[in-house]
């Protein structure tokens, strides 16, 4: 998509403010937002970078973390693509104090927040039992731990000056129960509904949560082969990094709860999965009311045949 066709937020000034276009609303935007900051977490590659570039055209100073040194590579090409300030930190957000450590260095700096996206995560394709205790408690903390208190920390600030966006990174194994992914699936889970139910508490207040459920996206994160990458970006089951982001920051920004991507595929695959759940339980049933038939048949017949042979029994005798 060219810059010309990109969406900008802040384009129509009017008295002082300015008007944001989109589907035929219009929405107030403050005018000073080039003054605030957007924090990506797990931003040195995939959704994490471009929902850092999307921030950076919309004017927003940028606080991007990662666990990689890659972070600062990244930092500098942001400024020299959008020409904002970037912050760039090497953090593990994988352990206990690190949403505390961050929020306080943001207050030291005296870096405003008012988006704040929590995107960083791991996938492994392996059975709890069979994973070590430090990743467990790596998988626990990044993906519950940290963007809840993150959530706390700057949401709180958010509400004082009633305005913030939060976007939250879940997935469609949320809704699922996965073999070898239950306890991706589980943390996903808790973050879907901790923002659901966190959107209900602070729409009211001026602050706006958004969680984005993804299926398949092409950042190589799932190590799928090449042939099947390809075949699931031409069927639209598989997305670029991108053009997720675009939705998802769409849907912040418009103050939407929920957004599914890519939204066909995601309901088709929901709606087989709870159908071939609800057959295997109707079948279930069916077999158990079968087999109990079967057994009151047999156990009637056995009843009869004894009492049968009982009479026939003391007329001999």
């Amino acid at each position: 998509m060219s810059k010309q066709k990109e969406e900008n937020f802040c384009r129509y000034p009017f008295f002082g403010l300015s008007f944001v276009y989109m589907k035929k609303k219009y929405y107030l935007c403050d005018k000073f937002t080039k003054h605030m900051y957007a924090i990506i977490t797990g931003a040195s590659s995939g959704c994490g970078y471009e929902y850092a570039r999307i921030m950076a055209q919309k004017g927003y100073k940028l606080l991007i973390v990662s666990n990689e040194e890659a972070i600062h590579d990244k930092a500098q090409l942001l400024r020299q693509d959008f020409g904002v300030e970037v912050v760039s930190l090497v953090r593990n957000l994988g352990v206990q104090d690190a949403a505390k450590e961050l929020y306080d260095y943001c207050k030291q700096a005296n870096i405003e927040v008012e988006v704040l996206i929590n995107n960083a995560g791991v996938y492994h394709d392996r059975d709890f039992l069979d994973d070590s205790e430090a990743f467990n408690q790596l998988i626990f903390n990044l993906h519950m731990h940290t963007p809840a208190m993150l959530m706390y920390y700057f949401g709180q600030e958010m509400v004082k000056r009633s305005k913030g966006y939060i976007l939250n990174m879940c997935s469609i194994t949320a809704d699922i129960a996965v073999q070898r992914l239950s306890t991706y699936g589980a943390t996903k889970a808790f973050l879907q509904n901790f923002s659901r139910s966190l959107h209900i508490e602070l729409k009211g207040k001026g602050v706006y949560v958004t969680n984005v459920t993804p299926g398949a996206i092409n950042t190589g994160l799932y190590n799928i082969r090449p042939w099947l990458t390809k075949m699931g970006l031409v069927l639209g089951y598989i997305v670029q990094p991108d053009y997720l982001a675009r939705r998802a920051v769409k849907a912040m920004f418009r103050g939407r709860a929920k957004v599914t991507v890519p939204a066909l595929w995601n309901h088709i695959l929901l709606f087989q999965l709870r159908f071939l759940l609800l057959k295997t339980v109707m079948i279930s049933v069916i077999i158990q009311k079968t087999m109990m038939i079967i057994m009151i048949t047999i156990t009637t017949e056995v009843v009869v045949f004894l009492t049968t042979l009982m009479l026939q029994v003391r007329v001999d005798i």
